[in-house]
């Protein structure tokens, strides 16, 4: 197929994508597009934005694909890569195209387009997932305070709540709300600079600094990095701090972070924060710091409800474009109740099931996919308790006593940790089941999570205790 012919076929799959994709994403990522070839039933696509390669492919792939096949047959397909030389010839012709519109267009005009493209670069800087704004928010019961007070924050930051603390366990939306609240301030208060950051992404930057001092110096803060890396943090108006429990333990860091908190408190600059848990449930945080995120606002978001779970996926089909049927809704609502992240990931599965086997997307579908048999048995810590004990070989009693033995101590940390992961269950009741307190469960809970990162055979074992609980 030659690139005239190309041209053609992809002029055709925009006109379907333009009907199908929201006006915003067709607009800014899909236009600037162009078909380089076409081979092996691929249409190969080319973006001047490496951004835009993230997101439609992430977001909007089966959207595209969709578009190819309805105008090249069922096993056409498509490649989306970034190309550096398009991209140069693209911004050339993008200047072209400005410097001939300009004597046409009215000072509103031009003040408008300016206006987008600084509040794009803006979103970049500031870190920020274009998909998460409050407008996608599910809001439930288990989370209307946490919503109310991070929209109160993006609409008068530094007046109310500072620091808004922001708590609840992994994948309920605290990510979402920080990420919503610096949307919201970009696109309605530009002037003010916004930064989203994890934790962990602060820490490493920050150890870089510290290690990379400039040559000849001896090794400390006092360098020229060091001093940019603090500019970074301290010079802007509002601070979305993730996962701040990565922090504990790290002392350099918390003095440091700490340093950063105060610059902008008494600067009257907003600071938003999230955690998995309360500051006074994070062992070996500074007092200094527990003390000033405990001052402001401390809000929590619990596991959502079954009604708001419904929602939930509905609003994620809604996003990606695909519809399904009521009951796959329900289904998953059902049988997936701890997190958002559970939510989605059922509901893609579901939606590669559908795509790999050629089926709609029905109840039956969702049942083959997901093998929940609706889960006729509500699962319970006793299960979970159980099924530890039966693998390690130890009893439940073993696990509930003082005894400190290397199998019994990991078979009691391997149960707290999949109780807080599969029932979502806060660490004061874990803590009472096993009896024992609250912080030798959160130990235990960091223990694991920190062996899993790195050792596999911990992985496979949490694999496999899951897998007996399933059965």
């Amino acid at each position: 197929m030659d690139i005239v012919e190309v041209t053609e076929v992809w002029k055709k799959v925009k006109q379907e994508l333009e009907n199908s994709l929201p006006e915003h994403i067709y607009n800014t990522w899909v236009m600037p597009l162009s078909a380089a070839d076409y081979e092996s039933d691929t249409l190969i696509l080319l973006s001047p934005h490496q951004m835009g390669v993230d997101i439609l492919r992430k977001n909007w792939s089966d959207g595209i694909k969709a578009a190819v096949r309805a105008i090249m047959g069922k096993n056409a397909n498509f490649s989306l890569k970034y190309d550096a030389d398009f991209a140069q010839k693209y911004v050339k012709e993008q200047k072209k195209v400005k410097a001939r519109q300009v004597a046409g267009q009215t000072e509103d005009e031009l003040k408008a387009e300016e206006v987008k493209k600084s509040l794009a670069q803006m979103q970049s800087s500031a870190n920020l997932n274009l998909n998460l704004k409050f407008d996608n928010f599910v809001v439930g019961d288990n989370s209307s305070f946490a919503y109310n007070a991070a929209f109160s924050v993006a609409n008068n930051p530094s007046k109310k709540f500072n620091p808004l603390f922001i708590y609840g366990a992994s994948g309920l939306g605290k990510t979402h709300l920080l990420q919503a609240i610096g949307h919201y301030i970009i696109f309605n208060k530009p002037e003010l600079r916004v930064r989203y950051i994890r934790m962990e992404e602060y820490f490493n930057e920050w150890m870089k600094c510290f290690m990379l001092n400039d040559a000849g110096k001896p090794q400390g803060v006092n360098n020229s990095m060091m001093r940019k890396f603090h500019q970074k943090f301290q010079n802007i108006d509002i601070l979305l701090m993730d996962d701040i429990q990565f922090i504990e333990s790290k002392m350099k860091t918390m003095e440091d972070f700490f340093s950063t908190f105060e610059a902008l408190y008494t600067n009257n600059k907003q600071i938003v924060i999230a955690s998995d848990r309360l500051p006074g449930d994070i062992p070996k945080l500074d007092n200094r710091l527990r003390t000033r995120f405990e001052m402001g606002l401390v809000v929590d978001i619990k596991p959502p409800a079954y009604e708001t779970r419904v929602e939930i996926v509905k609003s994620y089909a809604s996003e990606l474009g695909v519809d399904a049927e009521d009951s796959v809704y329900d289904y998953i609502a059902e049988n997936f109740s701890n997190n958002v992240r559970e939510l989605k990931g059922a509901f893609n599965k579901v939606c590669a099931y559908a795509e790999f086997m050629s089926t709609g997307l029905t109840l039956s579908t969702a049942q083959k996919a997901l093998n929940c048999d609706t889960q006729k048995k509500k699962l319970t810590i006793d299960m979970i308790a159980n099924s530890v004990a039966e693998y390690f070989d130890v009893t439940v009693k073993d696990m509930k006593s003082t005894a400190r033995s290397q199998k019994i101590s990991k078979a009691r940390q391997m149960a707290i940790y999949i109780s807080r992961d599969v029932l979502g269950m806060s660490y004061e009741s874990i803590g009472d089941y096993f009896e024992k307190k609250h912080t030798t469960v959160l130990y235990a809970y960091d223990q694991i999570s920190a062996k899993l990162k790195t050792d596999d055979s911990m992985q496979s074992t949490v694999d496999e205790i899951k897998s007996m609980l399933k059965s």
